[in-house]
This record gives C-alpha cells, structure tokens and sequence, in this order.
C-alpha cells in the first residue's frame, strides 16, 4: 500500500465519522457560507509572479517541517508579502493541518484561500465553504473520471474554484474538463517521493490554455520558477521552502522581491 492509498483509506474513516457528527445543514447555517468567494484563477492569470504559499506543519515525506508558527501571522505575512493565494492544509494525521487552521487564515488576510485536502466525498466541498475556503484541491491520483466531474461540478455551484492536480499524462488525459479553473502539476513522484521539474515541463504541451497551469511541488527557488514561465505555467505552489524559516511571511517577501528584479 502506497501512502497515498493508506491517506486515502484513513480519510474515508475521518470523513465518515465527521458525517455523523456534523450534518451538512449545520454546515450550510455556518457564517461564512455565503461569503462572496475570490477566485485564484484570475488573480493568478493576471500577477506576475503567482506565488500560491502554503501553510504546512509536517508531511510524510519530510516530517516536522515547522510546528511552532502562528497560522494568523502566516497568512497576514503571505498577504503583506504579496503572495496570489494561500494553501492550507487540513490534514490532520499525516500534515498537522485542521479546518481551524483554515477558518483562522479566513479570519486573518483576504488571499483567495485553497482547502488543501485529500477530497473523496461531497461533504468535505461543504466544509470548505463553511470554513471559508476559496478554491478547493482534487487529486486524480485518488478519483475517477466520474468523481472529478461530479466534485468539480459541485464546487462550482457552491462558487469555489478548482485545482485539479495531476502527476502523469494518464491522470490529465482522464482529467480534463471544463468544471476545472487551474490543472496542477505536482513535481512528485508519490510512489517514491523524487522530485523533478521535468514532469510539469512535458505536461505543460498537453493542458488546453483554457486552464490557469500551476506548478507544484520543488520548487524552492526563483530560477525553477524562471524556467516553468516559458511553459506556460502561472501559478507556483510553495511549500516547504517558506514554512521552513522562522518567518514565513518575511521569506515569502524575500523571494518575490527577488522574483520581481
């Protein structure tokens, strides 16, 4: 079993059992649910640097990452940084996350927020609305044809913009669709965690310019964002590489200040 398969099995669980407790009309009384969302698709297809900077604890990949940051001083840094979007992690086993990380971040920046999630059910599209998420993730690696179209669908009625992330040309192929606003390719390889700019360059030819490209995953600095430009790529999600330092929002700033010169 692959990790991705064991995240997956683990998350039906915790989905099952937040069902039970929460049902979904709670959900749609919540404050923010009809909160007016902002699109990451066009923010990005407008900037010119699309730095979508994440707030992320641990991954199994690369454990502890950084426990000790305050999510309320991340986004307002991301945002005084002048970061396109925020991703949030919600995870809570395998990436320290929770939809509390996600509701804190709505409550401290106006940055079109991504629910960073392992989505498998309508549900989890519920919640994000309700803890304020703008754009909601959704992994190919982990639905069907059918499920992609039916969770993008239903994204798209709730007003949330949707990131489909691919890691391969058999997961685009079976992917693309007109409910997507951004196709993102992830530089990881899950089965073996190696990285490698290579995968969203020979993708880049195969997304209709339709979608906002984004590049995900290793990219860790200003000259692997220079590269991907000319393939087409407008969005680059960022990780570990500010969450690493003392300081996430002050390195965020560095790097675009960098960017832009």
């Amino acid at each position: 079993m692959n990790i991705l398969d064991k995240i997956t099995a683990d998350k039906k669980n915790e989905v099952a059992l937040r069902k039970s407790l929460i049902p979904t009309s709670q959900l749609e009384q919540s404050v923010l649910f009809n909160r007016t969302t902002i699109s990451l698709a066009k923010k990005l297809r407008t900037s010119n640097t699309g730095i979508i900077a994440e707030h992320k604890r641990r991954s199994p990949s690369k454990s502890v990452i950084n426990h000790n940051l305050n999510v309320n001083d991340v986004a307002q840094g991301y945002e005084n940084a002048g970061v396109c979007g925020m991703s949030v992690l919600t995870d809570g086993k395998y990436f320290g996350g929770s939809l509390d990380d996600l509701l804190l971040a709505r409550a401290s920046c106006n940055l079109p927020l991504l629910r960073k999630e392992f989505i498998i059910d309508e549900y989890q599209l519920l919640e994000a609305k309700a803890y304020g998420a703008d754009v909601i993730l959704l992994i190919a690696a982990i639905l069907s044809r059918d499920e992609i179209k039916r969770f993008s669908e239903f994204a798209k009625s709730l007003n949330l913009d949707v990131l489909l992330e691919v890691h391969n040309e058999e997961e685009l192929n079976k992917s693309i669709m007109p409910s997507l606003d951004m196709l993102g390719v992830n530089n990881r390889n899950l089965k073996t965690f190696d990285v490698s700019l290579e995968t969203s360059k020979s993708l880049s030819q195969q997304i209709p310019d339709d979608f906002v490209k984004v590049s995900e995953s290793g990219i860790s600095n200003i000259d692997a964002i220079k590269a991907l430009k000319p393939f087409g790529y407008q969005g680059f999600l960022i990780g570990e590489n500010f969450m690493k330092t003392n300081n996430a929002g002050e390195s965020a700033a560095q790097f675009i200040k960098e960017l832009k010169s």
